[in-house]
Formats: C-alpha cells, structure tokens, sequence
C-alpha cells in the first residue's frame, strides 16, 4: 500500500471513529415514563446528547410491543385493553431510527397509582417509628404511610459508589475521600448497613404508591466532583430504569441544570432559594424546593410559581402552624420529619 493511499485509509478510520464518538452520547429518553389507563397517552420519544440526530422512526419490541403503539410525532401510546390491571409496570424496548444511526433502549412505563397528598418525608419515617434516618427501612415505613414521597440524600465514594448518607462525612468517616471498601461495613442506629444506591432504588421501585425524591448532595471536593456525582446518578437511575419513580432536587443549581442536561423532562427543583420563579421557569425547572421561610418572606413567589407552572414544595415543617399555613397556601408538597403529624391534618378522604 502506498502513502497516499495509506493516509486516505488512516483518514477514513478517524472520520468514522468520530462519527462513532459524536454519536455514542446520543440515546432515547421518553418525556413521560407513567401511564394511566384513563388516557392513551404516555409520552414522547425524544434523542438527547446528539443534536445532528434526526428522529426516523420508532419501532416497538419486547414482551408486551402488542400493548403499545407508536403515535403522530413518536409519541408512544398504550392499548389499555392490553394491559393486565393488576401489573406495576411494564418493559418497553424502543428502537429507533435516525438519520446518525440506530438507537435502542429499554424503558419500564409505571401504572401511575401514586399517591397525591403532599406529605414528603424527610429522609424516610424514622422520627417516630425507630427508623434511622436514610436507612431502606426509613423509606419502607414512609411508603407504609402512604406519603406521597420519601426524600433521601445521596453522596458518592473515592471509588465512584453511590450511598445514601445526609451529611458528608459518616461516624467521622468522609465518604468522598473514602472507598467503598472501607465504608461498606458502616452500620446506622438500627443495624441497617449504609445503603448504596443501587439497593435503595431497588427497594423503592418494589411499590408504586410512593415518589423517591432524590437529592444529589454537593461535593466537598468541589464543583466537578459534584457535577461527576450528578452523572453517576442519572446513569444508575436509567441502567434501574427507575425514571419513573425518581424526581431530583438539589442545592447546587449547577447539579440540577446538569441532570436535566441528561435527562431532559426529569422532574428537578431547586432547594437553596435564591432563584425566583422565571429563572427556574427558565430553565425548565420541575418546581422550586425551598425553605418555608422563604415564601413567607416573598409570598409573592407562590402566586408566579403557580402562574409558572412550577411545583412549589416547603421544608423542614415540622409543627402543626406552619403546616396549616402552607396548606392554606396550596403548595404542592410539605416536607417533614412528622409525616404522622401532617397526614393527621389532611382532609379525611
């Protein structure tokens, strides 16, 4: 082979390994992963991370493709006469056809039976009910109340392993400087090892009655720990395909703008309370998660979040005033270390 002819080789080679690399970020992400059978609809097949990608088509397979249909403009629609009432969720797997190739994904679409009553439970229900707090034994009792969502705090390891942990360190120990091998063994108050990740979210996903609200601890290592952090979070969430039980908050507006970088219609709310409503709106924020002193201090916030169409959640409110006031204020959901003490103020339904 001579030169030149080596060198147009070599030059085709890196052309399609970068057509391959621009590529290989791009995937299928739904903009709903619930369904109800009082409706058709479920949601739309998108691409994210390729913006040269142009959606062909889709096609369905799997187990249950009969159940499914794909409608005008790749939104994907259920036959509810197909669907077995008692089932939880179902696997869909989609593949696609676009003008950079095909895509194909797997996707769990989830009987949405979840509960709405506004009652979020900080870290699980372990004030009352000898729990530890972020512990799976925490969530199950939350979901055993019937709140409408359990909230849990997520850090990762020198090695990259997810745990579930409030603050950053644990019995001394900082967890991002440390590894998982030398974490695992760590147990809460009631004997329950530290939960990874992975276990809780396999936990929560047993039951579809109950949200997992998950909130994505900044780094004590600083901004790029926290934005890696946030990747491995999203990943875990889409390997689990537990997209449909997952909503993200976070202190750290970078981490949020990151998540709905990769997941585009996850539902995300801010929790420090220094951005007003449009610039959540903006941003295409789920709703905004802050501090019920927040909105006392700017009442005006809870009328043009509603207007924005953004959720408004308050927390920690853990006495029955301020509950009361917040209800009053129909925002969408009260975080609580007393969720006992909130569903007792509900309306009898």
């Amino acid at each position: 082979m001579n030169k030149a002819v080596l060198i147009s080789v070599l030059t085709l080679l890196l052309s399609v390994h970068y057509c391959v690399a621009q590529n290989s970020d791009a995937a299928l992400y739904l903009t709903n992963y619930t369904f109800s059978t009082q409706t058709k609809a479920i949601g739309y097949i998108r691409i994210k991370g390729d913006a040269q990608a142009l959606l062909k088509s889709v096609a369905i397979q799997g187990d249950y493709k009969d159940a499914f249909k794909i409608g005008k403009d790749h939104q994907l629609l259920i036959k509810p006469e197909k669907l077995k009432s008692s089932q939880m969720f179902f696997e869909v797997v989609l593949t696609a056809s676009t003008s950079q190739g095909p895509l194909t994904d797997t996707f769990h679409i989830v009987r949405d039976e979840f509960i709405h009553n506004k009652v979020i439970a900080h870290r699980g229900a372990w004030k009352n009910t000898g729990a530890s707090q972020n512990s799976i034994a925490a969530l199950k009792q939350s979901i055993a109340l019937g709140c409408e969502g359990s909230e849990f705090d997520v850090h990762m390891s020198a090695d990259s392993v997810l745990v579930i942990n409030h603050d950053a360190s644990i019995q001394g120990i900082s967890i991002a400087k440390t590894k998982y091998d030398s974490l695992k063994g760590i147990r809460l108050s009631n004997g329950e090892l530290m939960p990874t990740l992975e276990n809780f979210l396999k936990a929560g996903v047993q039951q579809n009655k109950t949200k997992l609200i998950l909130e994505i601890k900044a780094s004590e290592l600083g901004k790029a720990s926290s934005i890696a952090l946030s990747r491995r979070v999203v990943a875990l969430v889409q390997r689990l395909h537990a997209q449909g039980w997952v909503d993200y908050i976070s202190f750290d507006y970078d981490v949020c703008k990151e998540v709905l970088r990769l997941a585009p219609y996850a539902k995300v709310s801010y929790l420090k309370g220094d951005k007003t409503p449009a610039e959540l709106s903006n941003d295409n924020f789920y709703g905004l998660d802050y501090h019920f002193s927040v909105l006392q201090k700017n009442p005006d916030w809870i009328t043009e979040a509603k207007q924005k169409k953004l959720t408004l959640n308050v927390w920690t409110v853990n006495d029955t005033t301020t509950m009361n006031e917040m209800l009053q204020h129909k925002v969408d959901f009260i975080t609580t270390d007393e969720p006992e003490l909130l569903l007792s103020l509900l309306p009898k339904k």
